[in-house]
């Protein structure tokens, strides 16, 4: 009992705080260790090249960062120079916060375990509004904590142990202690800690130095992907509450950069009288191109067969490309970029003000040539977002589960998965049945759904895609595949079929289990394929650069659309995909391809430059020894410098 009694009462105050805060950074030191482990596959190939010593440094920066924010109050409740904080009620509560604050960042930091799996980086506040629209959330978060229950464990392991090993302070004793003592103690402490806790918040104590951001993380690490090992997510979440999405470079002035680079599309002298074909987009779910085996052809030693049979049919009589990329790493941002050739820079367009200007799209442009135009997602109506862009884009109707259960013809609710969506077979049939019914000619797209989380497949189908494969996903996106075929056999005895150009895309990639999709150019490989029955486009795979957000302007350029636009990519009729290029952004780093060069920029500074194509693993960092690398700079500046300032400026469409 004695020693017990030791235990507790050599403890003031101040260091009763800093040994809590220690404890902190032991279990934010798990998290991260759990993060790194349970993710290996996305940090294997360069960890060796890491250097440890930054890695801790950057590791510790970014996590003082986060650790002060949170528990200021539990610091202001230790450390004010008041005797009354040393009674019992008002310890009471100074514990309860600290274990409260520091519970639900430990949970952050483990949820981020999983959801980095999907999105290439730590989760910021763009999640809440990404999906503010779920009524079914709570239902996902509840499965997926079900699918991971160590993760659960250790969580309820961690929390429990900020209880247990939470040290009290001392009670106050005004007859061993003078009071005028205790408070020199109490004031000299809180002296020390107020700078020490600005400079910790801000990431260092010089003038120089502005708050760190995302961004800073990218100096201790080679390349983007890496930066989540650095950082946190609550301190990701904190950094991003106000942060503003849109602010004008000013790298050019405005006579340099119409000159460098410009959205206008204006049509081709002399391009003759429009094609007025039909044009049905498909986003696929998660349908990275690591799945489809006719894209990787030398994967494996030429022994891959990816999950995509029928996929794999349709690209031997398609357009493609030998390389492809998505402009973004989540679903909202995917139907931006092939719909209104809208990339994803900062933060995703829909949670940005930008999504209020006026905007336009392939829909909104072929409106204007009397086009119908529909939008197709069988998740409930509003989910993702998708309902009110595809309004404020220009689609005249939208069809969701609403719709499809509204539909006799077919089963309702009964088609349901149960979490998220109507599965993609009797969806993907519901939308060839619809078209059927529609005036020619018409623009339609379709998200699909099923290739997603819980990773699971219609039971009557459990036998014919059974839980194989390297990832949790390719039985779903064998089971989607199959839909697919299903649908284009459908599709093949109607009317419209041969007056119909298909784009087929996915909206991300995701779960990967090759390396080198897993470096900063493969995470946004997805398949872009242009498939016209008629055989107007011809077939075959092109060499050089196709994007998502190149769709958009491709069509257009294809069906000679007679009037000006704006759209972000180029138009693949008339720009050689061996001129083009691919631009991104990921963990505060715009990424920019273009031949074999791969090009990392902070905003301010190249940070990176790699022959992606022969040093697929981008271990050797080139910067300073391309002949190319001044261009590739002016143009993504270019580029970025444009897209913000029509952000702002509200330039995104032609006006009257």
């Amino acid at each position: 009992m004695k020693q017990i009694k030791l235990r507790k009462g050599i403890y003031s105050s101040p260091l009763a705080f800093v040994c809590n805060m220690l404890l902190v950074y032991v279990l934010y030191t798990v998290c991260r260790l759990v993060f790194l482990w349970s993710n290996w596959e996305s940090f294997a190939t360069g960890f060796d090249k890491l250097e440890l010593n930054q890695l801790i440094v950057g590791s510790l920066l970014f996590d003082t960062s986060a650790i002060l924010y949170t528990n200021a109050l539990y610091a202001l409740l230790l450390l004010l120079p008041l005797h009354y904080k040393e009674r019992r009620p008002w310890k009471r509560v100074a514990k309860w916060v600290f274990v409260v604050i520091n519970g639900l960042c430990i949970a952050m930091n483990l949820a981020d375990v999983v959801y980095f799996r999907f999105t290439g980086r730590r989760t910021t506040t763009s999640v809440f509004q990404e999906f503010s629209h779920e009524g079914n959330l709570l239902s996902i978060v509840g499965k997926e904590v079900a699918h991971h229950p160590f993760l659960l464990l250790l969580g309820i392991v961690l929390i429990a142990l900020l209880w247990v090993l939470y040290v009290e302070p001392r009670a106050y004793r005004p007859q061993l202690r003078p009071r005028w003592k205790y408070y020199v103690v109490q004031v000299v402490a809180m002296g020390i800690f107020v700078p020490l806790c600005i400079g910790g918040m801000r990431g260092g104590f010089t003038t120089a130095v502005r708050p760190i951001t995302l961004s800073n993380a990218n100096q201790y690490v080679n390349q983007p992907a890496e930066a989540a090992l650095v950082l946190n997510t609550p301190f990701s979440l904190l950094r991003t509450l106000t942060k503003k999405s849109f602010e004008n470079p000013q790298y050019f002035t405005a006579e340099e950069l119409d000159q460098i680079y410009s959205p206008l599309h204006t049509p081709r002298a002399g391009q003759g009288e429009m094609l007025r074909k039909n044009v049905v987009v498909l986003i696929l779910e998660s349908f990275g191109q690591e799945f489809v085996g006719a894209l990787n052809k030398d994967l494996d030693g030429g022994k891959y067969k990816g999950a995509t049979p029928f996929l794999d049919s349709l690209i031997a009589v398609s357009t493609t490309y030998e390389q492809s990329f998505a402009n973004g790493r989540k679903s909202i941002d995917g139907m931006p970029s092939v719909l209104s050739s809208i990339p994803m820079f900062v933060e995703p367009f829909f949670l940005t003000p930008a999504s209020l200007n006026h905007l336009s799209g392939l829909a909104g442009e072929l409106n204007k040539e009397s086009y119908y135009t529909a939008f197709f997602h069988g998740a409930a109506n509003g989910s993702m977002g998708f309902q009110a862009f595809a309004k404020s884009t220009g689609f005249k109707d939208y069809f969701g589960r609403t719709e499809f259960n509204e539909d006799k013809r077919f089963c309702g609710d009964a088609d349901f998965d149960g979490t998220w969506a109507i599965w993609d077979e009797p969806f993907l049939q519901y939308y060839a049945t619809k078209m059927n019914e529609m005036r020619e000619p018409f623009m339609t797209a379709v998200f699909t759904a099923s290739s997603h989380a819980p990773f699971k497949v219609p039971e009557q189908y459990e036998r014919q895609f059974p839980d194989e494969g390297p990832t949790v996903l390719h039985r779903c996106v064998k089971y989607s595949d199959m839909a697919l075929r299903k649908f284009f056999a459908k599709a093949r005895t109607m009317p419209w079929y041969k007056n119909t150009i298909f784009v087929l895309t996915a909206d991300h990639t995701s779960l990967s289990s090759h390396p080198e999709y897993g470096t900063p150019v493969g995470t946004f490989r997805v398949p872009i394929i242009f498939f016209d029955p008629s055989g107007q486009m011809p077939a075959g795979r092109h060499e050089g650069i196709a994007k998502q957000i190149d769709i958009m302007p491709t069509i257009l350029g294809y069906l000679r659309y007679p009037h000006p636009y704006i759209a972000f990519g180029n138009d693949l009729t008339q720009v050689a995909a061996t001129d083009n290029y691919e631009v991104a952004y990921l963990n505060g780093v715009y990424l920019f391809v273009q031949g074999n060069e791969v090009l990392l920029f902070d905003g301010q500074k190249v940070t990176g430059l790699y022959d992606y194509k022969h040093d697929v693993m981008m271990q050797h960092n080139l910067m300073g020894k391309s002949a190319r690398q001044g261009e590739m700079e002016r143009k993504l500046k270019a580029i970025i410098q444009s897209y913000m300032s029509r952000m702002i400026s509200d330039e995104v469409t032609i006006k009257k």
